[in-house]
């Protein structure tokens, strides 16, 4: 989660609006959008998130986890060939 605060970050920096201005849209205080972006909010609500993303011209979504192969796989791969 620690990359969603950066991401934020670098998103409402680009659409030109300060903490206090991107707060003021979605009816959060500039301290919420700091703690955000700086990771000192122990837990962040999806809501929020996906308020904030879209409101900066993103959606939230959910993508799978890639998986490691296994030694297994890599060999029958010839990996190292």
């Amino acid at each position: 989660m620690e990359d969603l605060g950066l991401l934020i970050k670098s998103l409402r920096k680009a659409a030109g609006l300060s903490q206090s201005e991107l707060a003021l849209r979605h009816g959060m205080s500039r301290a919420t959008i700091s703690g955000i972006e700086n990771n000192t909010i122990p837990e962040v609500g999806v809501r929020k998130v996906a308020a904030i993303l879209e409101g900066l011209g993103y959606e939230l979504t959910a993508t799978p986890k890639r998986r490691r192969k296994t030694l297994d796989e890599l060999k029958a791969e010839n990996f190292h060939d």
